[in-house]
């Protein structure tokens, strides 16, 4: 039986081989099925992903509160336009991390990856990979496994709850999980996705939890866009060969502690940070005037 509760368990078990591979057969032993079952599964979740991106891309789109929506489909112009820093490939990354975010605001369907709040971050990562580099959806399956990997270990040794440890629990998870995905399709090895992990950790740490209005729209969708941003620069550092002081265990239970250290007010609360402004901001708000 496959037993791990840690990266660097995960890591040991992947050898030479990958970490997704190693979750693909732990989930198969754990639900008794044929791991092609599970393969199957997650080609329909990225289904999912893939008509979440095409939905959030619709210009007319809006949230009820009426913060977000449309968006996505105007920086799309700005970047077949060549007017961003980023130029195309990351450009299309946030185009893509902000349209799945706003599907998810107004109430499209999307994968909770591995929250509604982050579900931009890991969709984006791996179809613009795949749209780059040429990588088949078998190849994205795995990568999903490999994500699914690291965000289980993050779940069980900290949180993945934004009301719980913050945004960093939920963009920071999902952006971690992201970098791990596309460090293992660039050829990247198991331990250089523990390194892209803990680059993504440490540089989204103490990330708070402080929605506008309380509605898991503003900064969250924007987040998204900076959460795939993060996790592709981490992925490239681990994968030029640069290690992490750090391993990804210890940051993740820092992670966790930092959670709890937050005050209530900047856990998903509504009370503070981006929160405090909703009085001023809100549809509501603006209406009464």
């Amino acid at each position: 039986m496959i037993e791990y509760s840690s990266l660097q368990e995960l890591i040991a078990l992947a050898g030479n081989g990958t970490i997704g591979e190693v979750v693909l057969r732990w989930q198969a032993e754990i639900d008794g099925c044929d791991p092609s079952l599970l393969r199957t599964a997650m080609q329909q979740r990225l289904e999912v992903m893939r008509e979440s991106i095409a939905n959030g891309m619709n210009p007319d789109l809006r949230s009820n509160s009426g913060m977000v929506g449309g968006q996505a489909s105007i920086l799309q112009h700005a970047v077949d336009a060549e007017k961003t820093v980023s130029g195309t490939f990351m450009g299309k990354m946030a185009v893509r991390a902000l349209a799945v975010a706003e599907s998810n605001a107004c109430m499209g369907k999307i994968v909770a990856a591995p929250t509604a709040g982050s579900c931009g971050i890991l969709p984006s990562a791996l179809l613009s990979c795949q749209e780059q580099y040429g990588y088949s959806d078998d190849e994205l399956v795995t990568a999903l496994f490999t994500a699914a990997g690291v965000g289980q270990v993050i779940a069980e040794r900290a949180s993945i709850s934004g009301a719980e440890g913050g945004c960093q629990a939920e963009c920071g998870t999902a952006a971690a999980m992201a970098a791990a995905a596309m460090t293992q399709l660039r050829g990247g090895s198991a331990s250089a996705c523990g390194n892209a992990v803990s680059f993504t950790l440490m540089n989204m740490m103490g990330l708070v939890c402080d929605p506008l209005c309380g509605l898991v729209e503003v900064p969250c969708v924007y987040r998204n866009v900076s959460g795939v941003a993060n996790a592709v620069v981490a992925a490239d550092m681990a994968l030029s060969g640069l290690t992490s002081i750090l391993p990804p265990d210890e940051l993740i239970d820092a992670m966790g502690s930092v959670g709890k250290m937050m005050p209530e007010s900047l856990r998903e609360t509504g009370l503070a940070g981006c929160a405090a402004c909703s009085r001023i901001h809100s549809p509501s708000a603006k209406s009464s005037k």
